[in-house]
């Protein structure tokens, strides 16, 4: 039987949603590992005049936690 955890996690990029999910798996993926899934909780962008500077998501990612 396995057993998962799941921890919550913010993330940003100064290129798109797509990099800012990319990157914040990658870090995770340093100090978790078995990671299975990740869910998109919320998306938000940071506006300097009417310019998009920053995208941000808050997902939260699964892992399979060892014997």
């Amino acid at each position: 039987m396995s057993i998962a955890k799941v921890t919550e996690i913010t993330c940003s990029s100064k290129k798109s949603f797509e990099d800012a999910v990319s990157s914040g798996i990658k870090r995770a993926g340093k100090t978790l590992s078995n990671i299975r899934g990740a869910w998109i909780q919320e998306q938000s962008v940071v506006v300097d005049g009417d310019k998009i500077t920053e995208y941000r998501v808050n997902m939260k990612v699964s892992f399979i936690l060892k014997d």
